[in-house]
């Protein structure tokens, strides 16, 4: 059994943003996720992208800006559960809650914290009848590494932000790219539009519209996609290729939690946001993407404040007879778990005589 002070369930930049809030509160945390490594959607779906919006950075790529977040919790030790997903929620007599992971992995704490995103994730799949034969084998619905298709024959299909940003991507990565869209006109950000135009009449990225992959070729791995036209319905074409990488979107799934008696709005989790983001379940929270209140704006640095007000409910929740008075960093410093301590400089204040 893990014990400790806030369990949070879901390790993408809310959830690790909420360890710091609750470090300066001497709150441990511990956190629980799917995925086998910490960041949630910015490691496992966009970590080249670069975000815009996140206030003291022009630009950072997500994959960098998990990794800062990482090193800004390390000093208050937060323990981590990963590739495990929470599967239940069972509240206990002395108004603690145990959490049982999908390994049977149990965890113990006055407070939970549900900060899972969109929730767990599954691809949209294209309608053929063969791709589950190639997954892991040439097929990929997410690109986790970029250097897998140095050098080698990408087929990308799809109309929307990710199969135009990786096209651009791999472009200089992959012997050749080609993107693959049923449609002449794309559902993505103009710019990347024009440059996968750009890219495509200097022979960079070998873009085919009004057509899609119907069928895939090989023995024990991919070998080449089968293509139909539009104006060729007859007349399909068989393109060799080393990688096929769908690009359909992810469905979001609430999962197990969705069955925790929670109250649920269009996918998400109704909250008070007019104090501190509890749910319906005393002691349970939910920040970040995965709730729903009035004038809800599902954005990162939206999150970050949630989870700093949750944790000041959740530090009266856990002690009830202590009043916290709250210090900014500049003044009070950071003093962490393992001992190290970060403070403003002193002025040195000399009387003159």
């Amino acid at each position: 059994m893990i014990k400790t002070d806030i369990i949070i369930i879901g390790a993408g930049p809310t959830g690790l943003f909420t360890v710091f809030e609750a470090g300066l509160l001497k709150l441990n945390c511990h956190l629980i996720d799917a995925l086998p490594q910490p960041g949630g959607q910015c490691s496992e779906i966009y970590p080249k992208k670069p975000i815009y919006d996140i206030p003291g950075f022009p630009e950072v790529l997500a994959g960098d800006l998990v990794k800062n977040l990482m090193e800004q919790i390390k000093p208050f030790s937060p323990g981590f559960t990963l590739g495990e997903r929470a599967e239940t929620l069972d509240a206990q007599e002395d108004g603690s809650f145990i959490v049982t992971t999908s390994k049977g992995t149990k965890h113990k704490a006055p407070v939970v914290v549900i900060a899972g995103g969109l929730g767990s994730f599954e691809p949209r799949k294209p309608p053929i009848p063969v791709i589950g034969n190639y997954e892991d084998k040439g097929v990929a619905y997410i690109i986790r590494d970029p250097e897998v298709y140095r050098d080698k024959n990408v087929v990308i299909a799809g109309g929307g932000d990710s199969a135009l940003d990786w096209s651009i991507y791999l472009a200089d990565i992959a012997k050749e790219v080609s993107l693959i869209h049923r449609r002449k006109d794309f559902r993505g950000a103009l710019d990347s539009v024009d440059k996968v135009e750009e890219l495509s009449k200097i022979g960079k990225i070998n873009l085919i519209t009004e057509a899609e992959v119907v069928d895939l070729k090989g023995e024990d791995h991919l070998e080449a996609v089968v293509i139909r036209h539009k104006d060729q319905v007859s007349d399909e074409e068989v393109k060799p290729t080393d990688h096929f990488i769908p690009l359909f979107g992810l469905s979001p799934k609430l999962g197990p939690i969705g069955d925790w008696g929670l109250e649920i709005e269009k996918n998400a989790i109704k909250v008070d946001n007019a104090y501190d983001y509890q749910t319906n379940i005393p002691g349970v929270y939910a920040i970040g993407d995965v709730n729903t209140y009035p004038g809800k704006l599902k954005l990162i640095l939206c999150g970050f404040h949630e989870a700093a007000i949750m944790c000041q409910s959740a530090y009266q929740r856990i002690f009830p007879d202590k009043k916290y008075v709250m210090k900014y960093t500049t003044v009070s410093g950071i003093s962490g778990f393992d001992g190290s301590r970060k403070e403003a400089k002193r002025e040195v204040v000399k009387s003159i005589n």
